[in-house]
């Protein structure tokens, strides 16, 4: 059974920074891709970035810039540096999986087939 746990989450001000992680346990093949979403009360689940175990990497335009995703194949860990962090930013962050699917349609699609339990981002203007 593949599981992710999510780590990181936390308050900033804004311009600040902070870093989520997700591991993944339970995978059954070598390839993945691993994608932080984002959905906010009333919203739609935005992809805000994704990368998979090749280290093709895809954003979300609203994070290009400011954020930066790296995973650890040693771990199976995939980490989310957020720098620049906005008010908008506040939300909270999830990450998913999917064993099959590229990286752009795993953003854009809105997440894969296993979740992690998400984790809160708070930025303070």
């Amino acid at each position: 059974q593949v599981q992710l746990v999510e780590s990181g989450g936390g308050l900033a001000h804004t311009g600040g920074s902070l870093t989520l992680s997700c591991t993944a346990s339970g995978l059954f093949s070598d390839y993945y891709v691993i994608g932080w979403f984002r959905q906010g009360s009333g919203k739609e689940r935005e992809g805000v970035s994704c990368i998979n175990s090749e280290g093709s990497v895809y954003y979300g335009d609203s994070v290009k810039g400011r954020f930066t995703i790296s995973r650890d194949r040693a771990t199976d860990t995939v980490y989310l540096q957020m720098n620049g962090l906005k008010p908008e930013d506040t939300d909270v962050y999830y990450c998913s999986l999917n064993p099959h699917w590229p990286v752009r349609p795993m953003c854009e699609m809105g997440g894969g087939n296993y979740w992690g339990q998400g984790t809160q981002v708070t930025v303070s203007s």
